[in-house]
């Protein structure tokens, strides 16, 4: 522990408590008010609520958090996952206020495949007897389950998987087997020490012949001992670049028979009377858990990022480094937020963490509405009387695909932005942003498979192009679906002669029109390279990319743009903030554009001259109006000191003394005595890290 002289201490020059109340004091944005328009004053009671529950309980102490090595930190993990449960039960928690507490916590749990896609393929995709043998007992965590989807072979093609699931007509079960290495579960969230049953997707074979994979619930280990049953090999697949506290698995399976009712048979089955296959009344059924999950990263995006953005704003706002070098008088060393390099750096990023929360909040809305559409549609068939044909259960096909692109494209992008936006906050930081005592580096190592999961996000473009081409097609016959991808074809088709000269450094509708004028552009061209040239698919690969990422950037511009005009935000949101909202509008979107300049210029939605402006005038205008405002602006994401856990976003400004009281008084290095000399073979004179953590 220090001594006192050390205690007594204090950093040089003006304060980080004095420095973000200066930040605070020269903007009149309503904090509380924005935060309660972003997430409304419900949702805002529920989290301080919820978060004084959490820190009034020791499971869930985080001072060791960057310490712990895995097997600890797993440990932990497990036992905050055993709590949270406890917690719920007694207080009676709903859905949403269990996930806020897992995101105060803010670490991957154990729990946490059983709680998602566990529970939601035995909720989707079950039958109500299945919900009664196997959904009940899950929801009472009387067992504990996994989704074992990916393979070691095999990841983002599924139909590859080598997993086999073999009808056995003689006593109607099903024999689960993993005939090669490489068809070894891998990768598997709460598989490796905790799930004791696995919805397992395998190939589904009758009579020799496959009929594509298919869920099936896997008993795999006892329920009392919690060993493995026999022929099931399963275990932990070791060590991560990041979540270290989730424990993902491996399972090979040797020849295990599992009874009929044990393949999920609400969409297809095998009938045990007849022997055949029963297939999916629609093939787009497959649409709705995947949009879901995938309009569930979205949504969360947005959040993702601000944590980045808030710690790296704030500090930047606090740390101070050389003169500027025009000052007239010497007025000390400059804020770090105060310099262009780094204000072009971070302020597009806090712009778009507006972009993604407004864009996932639509995304969502527009999933809820179809999920109602679909359930009134069902319901109309139903009061008929007599058994609906497919097109009349499922009549939104075509809504169904729009919805599917649209979440594959946004889930590639707004992924994407937010993982890397996030190393790019690390880096704002400086040499203190390397510090795991930052907050960033572990949330980013967290968060960066979600680039990959659900969907690589390469290959997820190719899904929304095949859309866009297949749109893009419809128009030119003259047979489209109404939505708004063909709605700006069509209108791109009526002008494309003509030009486009939007005026975008002028309206924010003309920058809207000039995003899908990109896209609609980049389409019309990858379809004459693919019809009409008869290009190969792999050829045109990275032009899918550009297009799906164009598309994509469309989809947030415009999403942004009508949040902004929606009536809720001129009756929540005074003037001032309304027009600073805009502006941040405009920042993302003409950012984007000047970094995506040969597109626009090629498909002549701007001018080289507009270019060069948004460049030179509009985005440095921008960042200088903006820049005022950006600490309350953060704040307006009201993330709580507890779950950020970094010492240079704290809200009250005590970044070195936080840096330097977990380095000196939680880090339990410093009570080892080492032998430094080579020539002795011992490596540790004295070892008092058990007294220290007992002190903690």
């Amino acid at each position: 522990m220090a001594p006192p002289w050390v205690n007594s201490l204090k950093p040089s020059g003006p304060q980080g408590s004095e420095l973000l109340a200066q930040e605070r004091a020269q903007s009149n944005i309503p904090v509380g008010k924005l935060s309660e328009f972003l997430f409304t004053k419900e949702v805002l009671d529920r989290q301080d609520k919820i978060l004084n529950t959490l820190k009034a309980d020791k499971v869930f102490d985080k001072s060791q958090n960057y310490f712990d090595g895995r097997e600890e930190r797993f440990q932990t993990a497990l036992a905050r996952q055993k709590r949270l449960r406890q917690l719920a039960v007694r207080h009676q928690w709903t859905k949403d206020e269990y996930m806020m507490a897992s995101e105060l916590i803010s670490e991957p749990g154990p729990y946490g495949l059983h709680v998602s896609m566990f529970l939601i393929t035995l909720r989707d995709q079950g039958t109500p007897a299945q919900h009664e043998l196997f959904l009940k007992k899950a929801e009472n965590y009387e067992i504990i389950g996994c989704y074992a989807q990916t393979e070691l072979g095999h990841g983002s093609n599924v139909r590859g998987l080598e997993t086999t699931a073999t009808w056995n007509s003689d006593d109607k079960t099903f024999t689960l087997h993993s005939p090669h290495l490489t068809a070894s579960k891998w990768w598997i969230g709460s598989l490796g020490r905790t799930a004791n049953y696995a919805v397992v997707m395998a190939q589904l074979m009758i009579d020799g012949k496959s009929y594509g994979p298919h869920p099936f619930v896997v008993h795999i280990r006892d329920l009392k001992t919690h060993e493995p049953l026999e022929n099931v090999h399963v275990g932990d697949i070791g060590p991560k670049f990041g979540y270290n506290t989730m424990d993902n698995g491996f399972l090979l399976l040797n020849h295990v028979k599992i009874p009929h009712i044990n393949m999920l048979a609400k969409f297809s089955s095998v009938d045990p009377k007849t022997n055949r296959y029963v297939k999916p009344a629609s093939a787009s059924l497959v649409y709705g858990t995947l949009t879901w999950v995938r309009s569930t990263i979205v949504l969360q995006s947005g959040g993702v990022l601000a944590r980045g953005v808030t710690i790296a704003t704030r500090y930047a706002a606090i740390r101070r480094q050389f003169q500027d070098r025009d000052a007239k008088e010497d007025t000390g060393e400059n804020q770090v937020l105060n310099y262009t390099m780094v204000q072009v750096r971070l302020l597009p990023l806090l712009a778009a963490t507006f972009a993604l929360h407004f864009t996932g909040r639509g995304m969502m809305e527009l999933y809820q509405e179809n999920q109602k559409k679909m359930a009134g549609d069902a319901g109309k068939v139903a009061s008929t009387g007599r058994g609906p044909s497919p097109e009349e259960l499922f009549p939104s096909t075509d809504l169904l695909a729009d919805l599917h692109a649209t979440s594959c494209g946004l889930k590639a992008l707004a992924s994407t932005t937010a993982a890397e936006g996030l190393e790019v906050c690390r880096r704002a930081c400086g040499g203190h942003g390397y510090s795991s005592f930052s907050g960033i580096g572990s949330w980013y190592a967290d968060y960066l498979p979600t680039t990959t999961w659900e969907g690589d996000n390469y290959m997820l473009t190719q899904q929304v192009a095949r859309y866009l081409l297949k749109s893009a097609r419809a128009v030119l016959t003259g047979n489209p679906s109404e939505n708004d991808t063909t709605r700006i074809f069509r209108a791109f088709l009526s002008r494309r002669d003509m030009g486009a000269a939007f005026d975008v450094l002028g309206r924010d509708e003309d920058i809207v029109a000039a995003f899908a004028w990109r896209t609609s552009f980049l389409t019309f061209e990858a379809l004459k390279h693919r019809d009409e040239d008869k290009n190969s698919w792999n050829s045109l690969l990275v032009d899918f990319w550009r297009l799906s990422t164009a598309h994509s950037q469309y989809l947030i511009v415009k999403n942004f743009h009508e949040a902004l005009h929606s009536k809720s935000i001129e009756q929540d949101l005074d003037p001032e903030t309304v027009a600073l909202m805009h502006k941040l509008f405009r920042l993302y979107a003409l950012h984007t554009l000047e970094r995506e300049a040969s597109e626009f210029f090629s498909s002549s939605a701007v001018t080289v001259r507009q270019i060069q402006l948004a460049r030179t005038k509009a985005v440095m205008k921008l960042l200088e109006e903006i820049r005022p405002h950006a600490v309350r602006l953060v704040d307006a994401w009201h993330f709580p000191d507890w779950q950020l856990d970094s010492s240079l976003g704290r809200y009250d400004g005590k970044v070195y003394e936080d840096l330097f009281h977990r380095a000196s008084e939680l880090n339990p290095m410093n009570a080892l005595t080492i032998d430094p000399y080579p020539e002795s073979e011992v490596l540790v004179k004295k070892d008092d890290r058990e007294r220290f953590k007992s002190k903690l």
